[in-house]
């Protein structure tokens, strides 16, 4: 098998698809790329057993067949060739054959018959929608979710489809975020999955921030994305999420309003001579004022004050100041409103102008 294709061509698909090909495996040959030749039609696939990347570019001239090779090798090699030059790849019974100028490469195969199947099964629910819609929606609440939990429903993100409306939601138990939007025509039966972590993560990165449509369909434990020019499918975490509906303050006692810029300086400043695991910042809030302080076991201390306004009785909490600030980074506007129950048992984050994003941090004792 012979062919030969621009090392540009070669080296965005594989850029692409490096993502979910993990350095350790179980099995060496998912350390590698599967490559299909069929005519100038070159695709490129990538698993983890978990998640699929699917990618295809154009090829100069060759001799259809399948092979597979080392991903991050062959990712390398593209990468310090200089640009515009042509790769002539021949692939024997074990061994890919790489030729570009003067610099030759001889790199390892194993059988394409062996790369693992990934079936993502029959699709139950299809739909279509704006990447920059998607990538806005996985943005506001991918922050939130847990790592290695052993609550493993909370690794991952909730994507929660119900008529018009989608809504995504991540929470590792001490924190949520929630994105919500309504997609006139969507017209979708109620359906809640939740999507791998790592899956996000390489989908977030994948998916463009404009109008290009994404196909999106889901299966009884898959889920796949059709891009303009990859396709990416990924294993649902089997569980039910949490109802991220009983989290949401039901009585609210006390509001605060600050300037979100304001906010995040200070919470930045203070969280400095925090206690290293835990970053806990006191807050005291009174009517116009609003004192932030840290201490850490070495006796150290911070504190600052900022301008605020508060409706209802002056009161005092701790949170990690790294929660609120994930949370006040998704806030598009200039304020942040804070609210508060009668016990300040949690706090709900909210956008003043824009309803759609809402953040919950639990609080901390200090």
């Amino acid at each position: 098998m012979k062919f030969a294709i621009s090392r540009e061509n070669l080296l965005t698909p594989l850029q692409q698809v490096i993502g979910v090909i993990e350095k350790r495996q179980t099995m060496a040959i998912l350390a590698n790329v599967l490559a299909r030749l069929n005519g100038d039609r070159l695709e490129l696939v990538g698993t983890d057993l978990e998640v699929q990347l699917v990618t295809h570019t154009l090829t100069e001239s060759g001799e259809e067949g399948e092979f597979t090779a080392p991903a991050r090798k062959l990712l390398d090699i593209c990468r310090t060739l200089p640009e515009g030059g042509v790769l002539k790849i021949e692939v024997g019974d074990d061994k890919l054959s790489l030729q570009s100028g003067r610099s030759r490469f001889s790199l390892a195969t194993l059988p394409a018959e062996n790369y693992p199947v990934f079936d993502a099964g029959q699709a139950e629910v299809e739909f279509t929608l704006a990447g920059g819609l998607l990538k806005q929606a996985m943005e506001k609440t991918l922050f939130a979710m847990a790592q290695q939990d052993v609550r493993y429903y909370l690794n991952g993100l909730l994507l929660d489809l119900d008529g018009d409306t989608l809504r995504t939601v991540a929470s590792d138990g001490h924190r949520l975020a929630l994105f919500e939007e309504n997609v006139a025509g969507l017209g979708l039966p109620s359906r809640q999955v939740i999507i791998p972590r790592k899956g996000v993560l390489e989908l977030y990165r994948l998916i463009r921030d404009d109008e290009s449509p994404i196909t999106v369909q889901i299966s009884a434990n898959n889920i796949r994305l059709t891009l303009a020019d990859l396709s990416f499918a990924a294993k649902l975490i089997e569980g039910r999420f949490p109802d991220y509906r009983r989290v949401m303050p039901a009585q609210i006692a006390r509001v605060v309003t600050v300037e979100k810029d304001a906010l995040k300086a200070a919470l930045t400043r203070v969280s400095i001579l925090a206690a290293d695991k835990f970053r806990g910042v006191a807050l005291d809030l009174s009517a116009e004022t609003l004192k932030l302080s840290a201490q850490n076991p070495e006796h150290d201390q911070a504190e600052e004050e900022i301008e605020i306004r508060l409706e209802g009785e002056p009161f005092e909490v701790g949170f990690n100041a790294a929660y609120l600030l994930d949370a006040a980074n998704n806030i598009d506007s200039d304020t942040v409103r804070l609210s508060f129950t009668e016990t300040a048992s949690s706090c709900l984050i909210e956008d003043p102008l824009n309803p759609r994003y809402k953040s919950i941090v639990m609080p901390m004792r200090l």
